[in-house]
């Protein structure tokens, strides 16, 4: 059954505070989706952010953000005695600084009538807060927060060694992780209510997992063993991509490489215990930098770029065994974008696992004619673009005179003639043989440059700051696609 999705961060969702989140606008939203046909839903990582604001180097693989807590549901729950001012409600970009702290206060005051009234009693917190991860996530945050923000590896040893031992932490540290389990417990609380919502409305959740977790995180400090460091706990080794389409001397993200020796001894539990909670949270779950499940880009962490570096095979095969032996049922696509050796393609497809097609990549136009140098094939996942590449409209008018033609002229050929050029690409992806097809929110509303999300290889503003301050073009917009979506 072919599907169409739209890619829409919860981060970019209307919303009263400068910020989507898990209230009102959650719920608009589906019920926009719903209403034209449309059938999953994909967003960015939902950890808590870290250097950047990137999703992708976040503090946790389990955690989410305090940012997306919805202060109104609180004041719903009786956790607040009054409902929140607005802040930052018409704003085009999020400003991370200051809607942390906008919603600071409220999510202490929670906090504290929560202890109050008793709630760190109730089974359900008991039930959730039992899980291995959300106490030694609590006490990391703390941790951090006790150290002026610095990265764990700068701690003193007592604190980057950190056993378990609940007697070294003082007595604020103790009440500061109190206070992140309890954020923990609210944000899965909404979170959870907004994917059973969805799901109710026929919809899927696609969540994304980034294939590498950042250094200074969670999964590194409690989990060192994991992952090629020294003594220091300073990777010896870091992740990246060499040279490429995005980049001159290539991207050092700077991630820990895994030991994967280790990890085998250990039955990739590391592995099976951050998908499987992300199959709690998700439908469907996107695999980031999926061919490093078949070599990986390892850079010497005394390189300033990218360009020195070596391939090295992961052993793939073994890990996704596990992951369908351990966690029956997992719904797993590839992010296989970019130079792939064969053998990334044999992996994907040995376990019928869904990868991508980028209409941007995919129109040539440097001949005579532009075509289609992508294969359209089902069991693959068709986009016009991703969060890392210009929007559909942007990559339009920066084309030549010439090139533009040859794109109308393109798919005049393949029978789309009407409407404007947005349209007309926009037809061209949903008419596809693509199971699914999924399209940026920027994309369905002809956004430019101010809808792009993200540039690889830099950091900091405006990268994943887009927002927007109302559904008013979505829900027009979608509505003049719905016979498209409704008849795939």
């Amino acid at each position: 059954m072919k599907k169409t999705g739209i890619l829409m961060p919860v981060s970019a969702l209307p919303s009263t505070t400068g910020v989507g989140e898990l209230g009102w606008a959650s719920y608009q939203w589906i019920d926009i989706m719903k209403e034209n046909g449309v059938k999953i839903w994909q967003i960015l990582p939902l950890n808590p952010v870290g250097f950047g604001n990137s999703p992708y180097q976040p503090y946790s693989s389990c955690a989410g953000d305090e940012l997306y807590i919805s202060l109104d549901l609180l004041f719903e729950d009786r956790l607040l005695d009054k409902k929140p001012g607005k802040f930052r409600e018409n704003a085009k970009r999020v400003d991370y600084t200051a809607v942390r702290a906008f919603k600071e206060s409220y999510l202490r005051e929670a906090f504290e009538k929560f202890v109050a009234g008793d709630g760190q009693k109730d089974p359900a917190y008991v039930d959730f807060t039992s899980q291995d991860w959300v106490y030694t996530y609590g006490v990391f945050r703390a941790l951090k927060l006790d150290n002026n923000g610095d990265c764990w590896n700068d701690w003193k040893a007592e604190y980057k060694n950190w056993s378990g031992d609940k007697s070294v932490l003082s007595e604020n540290v103790e009440k500061e992780a109190r206070y992140q389990c309890f954020i923990q417990y609210i944000f899965y609380t909404q979170w959870m209510a907004v994917k059973k919502y969805a799901n109710e409305a026929g919809i899927e959740v696609m969540g994304d997992v980034p294939f590498y977790v950042g250094l200074d995180s969670v999964d590194v400090w409690s989990g060192k063993d994991n992952f090629l460091l020294d003594t220091d706990g300073r990777p010896i080794f870091i992740a990246g991509v060499p040279p490429d389409y995005f980049s001159a001397t290539g991207q050092r993200w700077g991630n820990p490489i895994y030991d994967w020796d280790y990890l085998k001894k250990n039955k990739y539990k590391f592995w099976v215990d951050r998908i499987g909670y992300s199959n709690k949270l998700f439908d469907i779950i996107r695999i980031d930098h999926f061919r490093a499940f078949d070599t990986f880009w390892k850079i010497p962490a005394s390189c300033p770029t990218a360009i020195d570096g070596e391939w090295i095979e992961a052993p793939g095969y073994e890990v996704i065994d596990t992951l369908n032996k351990e966690l029956p049922g997992v719904n797993l696509v590839a992010e296989d974008l970019g130079e792939l050796r064969p053998e990334v393609l044999e992996l994907k497809n040995h376990y019928h696992l869904k990868g991508m097609r980028i209409l941007l990549f995919s129109i040539d136009t440097k001949g005579k004619y532009a075509r289609d140098i992508s294969n359209d094939i089902e069991n693959v996942i068709f986009y016009t673009g991703t969060h890392d590449n210009d929007t559909l409209m942007q990559w339009y008018e920066g084309l030549t005179v010439a090139a533009k033609r040859k794109v109308r002229e393109f798919l005049k050929k393949q029978g789309i003639k009407v409407g404007n050029i947005k349209d007309r690409l926009l037809t061209y992806v949903l008419k596809s043989k693509a199971e699914y097809a999924i399209i940026p929110l920027a994309d369905i509303i002809g956004l430019g440059k101010e809808g792009h999300i993200n540039t690889p290889g830099t950091v900091g503003s405006p990268n994943w700051e887009w927002h927007i301050v109302d559904f008013k073009k979505a829900k027009e917009e979608l509505a003049r696609y719905k016979n498209l979506i409704m008849n795939r």
